[in-house]
């Protein structure tokens, strides 16, 4: 066995250090000691290396590199704690060299380059991580762990970013990671302990990698692309990370974690975190904001590093600068966020790949492709030789031209300047291929040919108040051939044009939308979805045109911004305005544009199903919380604050479950903790009973009474305690003892998903913690399979399927799936409240093995997807063709199919496979665990 055959080798550009390096290695003779002397002529670091590892790598010239590799590799899983970080150096060193060597002969490709250098960083990581981690243990410093659970990291999980995570590590890379650790394997008692632990562990991985001592570093580290760094942990627990994507996460962060893999410690934690991300990274339809982000990330980082200008060879940057790295990378990345949602096929993480891809699927043209991964490939490989000659992290070319003599000489080119025409035509090239695809041109259409009708119907727009400027006029006639070429490509143009008419008709004004419109054209096919896919959304456009007030501002586009600050933003307005009719009225406009918004978005493909599910969950709460102590207040100014600790507000059902449609209402509990002799305080005091009684019944009417904006949201309050013949709100005392000791089973299925949505927050986390121990308590009754059974019986007869579309309603649909969910749940005595989370805790209590669990969900998410996207288009579909070409296509899009008929046979079928599973769980002779409880209690 050899090394291999070499294809290239460097010229010395020292060649008294080529000669020296020659003499030391006596044994190689012909090629191989010209690849020894190329390579330490041109650089002073690798000469260093061969002296320093000169035995080794003496033998490894004898035998195929990869053998050499994973031998060195193999090596560090047998090294013990105090002697790690020499071998980890040592390690680092010779496949360093190995790498560089087999890299300038030509052995390797740059995939297998990157690739080696790729697997030492996640060998290095994933040893020094298991090695403190079973330090720690031992040290009796991470609560409830054993030696075992070193392996995995305890539930620690490094995610390796950037270069790493894609495999592409360059020479002199340093490494991007984020450290997370499961909250979930810890309780809560345990879990400060134990983040402490964790947060000691990351500190000294990292100096155990970077800290450079008497045998070098192994990579420089970089935790800076984790969530917010300049405020958070180094080590943060995944829901916190999930939070923070979910409302702030931004499309860099996206583009970042399309690179993501886990590479230390507990990988399928980590594989599990990424799986939750995937509806933030990948959206379902083209994400012109992607395109402009990028563009503008493009124009700061040229600005910031002073990238500008004409292009010269001497300094430029090959990263960063005008035809580099980043420019190919950028280009890539791009385009897989805006096709990858509906296509994973697109989601490499690696750039060669992502171009092939891209281009297989007809994305970008196959020379385009072609030419950029030759490209690529050439400026990676320079970058590397950059790299090699004093060890240094740069991707800048020389200054001098002795600097440049160096590189060529390095890369095998005896004439510099045939090198420097060569470098110099690929960065204009890279430039020219990528350029066009951030500021493309735009060209005028030639207006379609109308119908009679649509000629008289638009012979009228001109009177109209949006168009009576003549600056208005000037842009509107620019975009007008566009707006009605789409128009006229919509499943029904004419229909499409008279829903677009009314929404003309009713702008106050025309110039700032139609420049945004000629400024971003994705705008004028998201009114023509709009008017041509959504009749509820057309006809909301029509009656209430000033919502595009809210596009028009700017954020319209941008990511979700979260609870919070949607709380904050709705709490700062309506603090703004001393009347409480006027507040009502105030969050109804707010809410309403955000309501479009999230229907909007899911129109267009922006987010899916579920991401709007949980948005559309997110504004509700938001609304809740501002509203609550506007309607508290102004209660409080005829009665008084009010008595005892207060009281708040517990969404159940969906909105608990953080997930609803389009137009779903709220099902709510208001729980007070005050004594019924407690009074209140006021002009006219009442007992606690009435006084939060009657403030819930205020509430309520806040919420749902139709005022001149209409009204926020339907409310249903019969999950309370007794349902519509117990009190509309119900003391914290009464609660609980209702629940321990009348509540029927479905009752306890419902609290699975309770959560507080507005008021106390003390209270709430009293009532969370009475609800944890109930489900606990209740998970063992000898009657759950029973009573879920009968339940179901009830269910189906009471509200069978209205046909085959329907998603929520019959055997193996929404309302099923959701109720074995709360099933699994309530058995497994955990507090999860989505239906994911809820089978999950299922399968690790034994009710559901894995393989149901999947199938479940499978139906799970198509009917979910069904129902969310049925309720945005239109009140019910009873038949799919009833919507028209566009709303077709969308629900088809959206669930991933290419015909009605497929879709049909699916959801049958899914939901056919998850009745059954439904059923078999249910049924009596399920698992030996209930009939045993039951059996001891008798």
């Amino acid at each position: 066995m050899t090394f291999g055959s070499l294809t290239r080798v460097p010229l010395p550009y020292d060649a008294e250090s080529g000669m020296a390096a020659r003499a030391s290695f006596a044994e190689l003779t012909g090629e191989m000691a010209d690849l020894v002397a190329g390579a330490a002529g041109c650089s002073p670091y690798l000469r260093t290396l061969m002296s320093r590892e000169r035995d080794w790598i003496a033998a490894a010239l004898s035998r195929d590199p990869a053998t050499s590799l994973a031998d060195e590799l193999a090596a560090l899983d047998v090294t013990a704690l105090p002697d790690l970080s020499a071998r980890l150096r040592q390690a680092k060193r010779r496949i360093g060299l190995l790498a560089a060597l087999a890299d300038l002969g030509g052995v390797w490709s740059l995939d297998q380059v990157t690739g080696a250098l790729s697997d030492l960083a996640d060998r290095a990581t994933h040893v020094a991580l298991t090695a403190l981690v079973d330090d720690e243990i031992r040290r009796g410093k991470l609560p409830g762990a054993t030696a075992e659970d070193a392996a995995t990291g305890a539930g620690m999980v490094v995610l390796a970013m950037g270069k790493m995570g894609a495999r592409e590590l360059n020479y002199s890379s340093d490494i991007d990671l984020i450290c997370l650790f499961d909250e979930q394997r810890f309780s809560a008692d345990d879990y400060h302990e134990a983040r402490a632990s964790f947060l000691r562990i990351t500190r000294k991985l990292c100096g155990l990698l970077s800290d450079y001592t008497d045998e070098g570093y192994v990579f420089r580290t970089d935790l800076r692309l984790r969530p917010d760094p300049s405020v958070t942990p180094v080590c943060l627990s995944m829901e916190a990370a999930e939070r923070y994507y979910e409302s702030l996460g931004r499309t860099w962060e996206r583009a970042a974690y399309i690179k993501a893999r886990p590479c230390a410690g507990d990988l399928d934690a980590g594989a599990r975190f990424l799986e939750t991300l995937r509806p933030f990274v990948w959206r379902k339809h083209l994400d012109f904001a992607a395109i402009q982000d990028a563009h503008d990330m493009r124009l700061k980082i040229k600005a910031h590093k002073g990238l500008g200008g004409a292009l010269a060879l001497e300094g430029h940057d090959l990263k960063l600068g005008q035809g580099g790295i980043r420019e190919i990378e950028f280009f890539t990345q791009t385009r897989q966020l805006i096709a990858g949602g509906r296509d994973p096929e697109l989601r490499s993480p690696r750039t060669v790949e992502g171009l092939a891809a891209l281009a297989a699927k007809g994305w970008i043209p196959q020379d385009v492709a072609e030419k950029l991964t030759a490209h690529y490939i050439e400026h990676r490989e320079i970058e590397h030789r950059l790299q090699m000659v004093q060890d240094a992290q740069t991707q800048k070319l020389p200054t001098s031209p002795e600097g440049f003599d160096r590189i060529a000489r390095f890369v095998g080119e005896g004439d510099t300047n045939a090198f420097r025409t060569r470098l110099e035509g690929r960065l204009k090239h890279v430039a020219e291929l990528t350029e066009g695809f951030f500021a493309p041109d735009t060209a005028t259409e030639a207006e379609p040919d109308l119908s009679e009708a649509a000629q008289d119907l638009i012979a009228g727009w001109p009177s109209y108040a949006a168009l009576r400027s003549g600056r208005a006029q000037e842009i509107f006639k620019r975009v007008r051939p566009l707006i009605l070429t789409k128009l006229q490509d919509a499943g029904d143009p004419d229909a499409a044009l008279v829903q677009f008419d009314r929404f003309l008709s009713g702008l106050p004004a025309g110039v700032q939308l139609f420049s945004l419109f000629e400024a971003n054209p994705q705008l004028i096919d998201l009114i023509v979805d709009i008017c041509a896919t959504a009749p509820r959304l057309a006809a909301y456009l029509s009656r209430n045109a000033a919502v595009f007030d809210a596009v028009i501002g700017g954020g319209f586009f941008a990511q979700w911004p979260g609870t919070a600050a949607l709380h904050k933003e709705l709490a700062d307005r309506l603090a703004q305005i001393d009347d409480y009719e006027r507040q009502l009225d105030a969050a109804r406009i707010w809410a309403r544009e955000w309501h479009f918004r999230v229907g909007v978005h899911h129109l267009r493909g922006l987010i899916d199903a579920f991401e709007a599910g949980a948005e559309y969950a997110s504004l509700a709460e938001a609304v809740l919380t501002a509203l609550w102590p506007v309607v508290v207040a102004e209660f409080s100014a005829k009665h008084g604050p009010p008595p005892g600790q207060g009281a708040l507000v517990l969404g159940m059902g969906s909105l608990g479950a953080g997930r609803l449609n389009a137009v779903s209402d709220l099902d709510l509990i208001v729980i007070y903790d005050a004594d019924a002799a407690d009074m209140s305080e006021g002009r006219r005091p009442l007992d606690a009973r009435s006084y939060f009684a009657r403030l819930t019944k205020a509430f309520l009417t806040a919420l749902s009474a139709p005022t001149a904006e209409g009204r926020l949201y339907e409310v249903d309050m019969r999950l309370r305690p007794s349902g519509r013949q117990g009190p509309v709100a119900t003391s914290l005392s009464a609660f609980e003892n209702y629940q321990r000791n009348e509540a029927w089973t479905w009752e306890h299925l419902a609290l699975t998903r309770a959560r507080r949505v507005a008021g106390s927050v003390a209270l709430g986390e009293k009532i969370e913690a009475l609800r944890r121990q109930l489900l606990a308590e209740k998970s063992t009754g000898p009657t759950i399979y029973k009573d879920v059974s009968d339940m179901r019986a009830r269910l189906a007869e009471a509200k069978p399927a209205h046909g085959l579309w329907d998603a929520k309603s019959g055997p193996g649909r929404l309302m099923d799936i959701e109720l074995i969910a709360q099933f699994c749940a309530l058995r497994a005595g955990n507090p999860a409240r989505r239906v994911e989370a809820q089978l999950r805790a299922g399968v690790k209590a034994g009710v559901l093995d894995a393989q149901s669990e999947a199938q479940i969900l499978q139906a799970y998410r198509l009917c979910w997807t069904m129902q969310a996207t049925g309720r945005l288009l239109a009140d019910k579909i009873s038949d799919i063709d009833q919507l028209g070409p566009s709303g077709q296509k969308f629900i088809l899009a959206s669930a991933g199919a290419k015909t009605t008929d497929a879709l049909a046979t699916r959801l049958q079928e899914r939901c056919h496979v998850a009745q059954d599973l439904i059923a078999s769980t249910l049924a009596e002779t399920g698992p030996v665990k209930d009939r045993t409880d039951h059996d001891a209690r008798q």
